[in-house]
């Protein structure tokens, strides 16, 4: 989108409303608001280093090194309106899926859990059986550095299937070097729902990866591939904390996740408190809430929740 357009589109629409217009962030201005009548955050990380087994994520001296429950999230949250969260577990220890659903039974915000389960542990498909009887529990999460998609292929797509027919869904997060790999299962596991994490690891929206474009356009070819629009100021070159403000500066990315996946299979999700690396909050939220308002109330409404619940399948808790 040429700058010219784009400042065109949002001139159409009031992104946000008062809130962001209260902390002194930019809006657009026009005489129709497009705000989504519904906001789930897909991509939140919940921990307690204080626990007596402590955590195995994140290390110790660093500035996520901190207790991180519900109520902080919905601090920063919900002056926004973002009320509900899927969250992913970071933790490899399996019975930290165990800790979050029992944080999820009293806690109505959480409507989801995304897992982590190593499909080559002995044990996976009884730890697997067990946790999807539970309806917050929506599927698990391949982070490369723990279970690396390009080996051991026959026992990943095996595992594939197993999520396929429990009706589970699967995040991938890795470089962009392995987005081939996530298209090559998606096309062998053509049944399972397959959500790519932080953009498919674009890099800073000015010095994008070089192959970045060919691998996203080849994946959004599969029509079981949905895009979280995840990380976006965390890959930004800067200090910490303080990426760029401005929607315009992400324009590169956004207009080439939009014009592959269209607006039916992108999806929000902050990865707060990670997020923080780059921005705070409320500029994650205004920048993707600026872009989409640019598309209309539709496309709105289809990143900020539905393609959310046609990925994750979430059953509401009323």
């Amino acid at each position: 989108m040429k700058r010219r357009d784009w400042m065109k589109a949002v001139g159409a629409a009031a992104v946000v409303g008062s809130a962001i217009e209260q902390v002194g962030l930019p809006i657009a201005n026009g005489a129709d608001a497009v705000v989504p009548t519904r906001v789930v955050d897909t991509h939140t990380h919940f921990y307690d280093p204080s626990r007596p087994q402590g955590v195995p994520w994140p290390g110790k001296g660093t500035s996520l090194y901190r207790t991180v429950m519900p109520v902080d999230w919905q601090t920063v949250a919900g002056p926004w309106g973002v009320k509900e969260t899927i969250v992913v577990e970071a933790s490899p220890w399996v019975e930290d899926n165990q800790w979050v659903l029992d944080i999820a039974e009293n806690e109505k915000s959480i409507i989801g859990l995304v897992g982590n389960l190593d499909p080559c542990d002995a044990e996976f498909t009884k730890h697997l059986s067990r946790f999807a009887k539970n309806p917050i529990f929506r599927g698990i999460r391949w982070r490369s550095d723990l279970v690396p998609i390009d080996r051991d292929q026959e026992m990943l797509v095996q595992a594939a299937n197993q999520l396929k027919d429990l009706d589970l869904e699967l995040d991938l997060n890795g470089p962009c070097q392995a987005l081939p790999l996530a298209n090559r299962l998606a096309t062998e596991v053509p049944g399972l729902r397959i959500v790519i994490n932080h953009l498919g690891a674009s890099g800073d929206p000015q010095s994008i990866h070089p192959d970045w474009h060919a691998n996203i356009r080849q994946l959004a070819d599969r029509p079981n591939v949905f895009m979280k629009v995840s990380a976006l100021v965390e890959q930004v070159r800067c200090e910490p904390g303080q990426a760029p403000t401005n929607t315009e500066y992400y324009l590169p990315i956004l207009d080439h996740l939009w014009k592959s996946f269209g607006e039916d299979r992108l999806i929000y999700g902050s990865n707060w408190p990670v997020s923080d690396r780059g921005a705070p909050y409320e500029v994650v939220y205004k920048i993707v809430s600026e872009y989409f308002a640019s598309k209309g109330q539709a496309a709105t409404e289809k990143y900020f929740w539905q393609n959310a619940k046609a990925a994750y399948r979430w059953t509401d808790r009323g």
